[in-house]
């Protein structure tokens, strides 16, 4: 194995099947980076909330509403 920096993370790397190995909090860092790379870039729209311990449940989907993405039609 080894280690490389990448963004300020630790990445280990296999030396014969060149796989990598992240640790939860590791790939969730690298989450957010790729989350505010392309907030960055491209159109210009409203970035996704960062879900934090103080923020309250949504309230609960109502039949007539449209879906507002993909993901929300499949969760909402």
């Amino acid at each position: 194995m080894v280690e490389r920096q990448r963004a300020g993370v630790t990445v280990p790397q296999c030396t014969q099947c060149e796989g990598i190995f992240l640790d939860r909090v590791d790939r969730g860092v690298l989450a957010e980076m790729e989350n505010d790379w392309h907030t960055s870039r491209g159109p210009h729209t409203r970035p996704l909330p960062r879900i934090t311990p103080d923020m309250e449940a949504p309230p609960p989907v109502t039949p007539a509403r449209q879906a507002r993405s993909f993901i929300d039609a499949l969760f909402g």
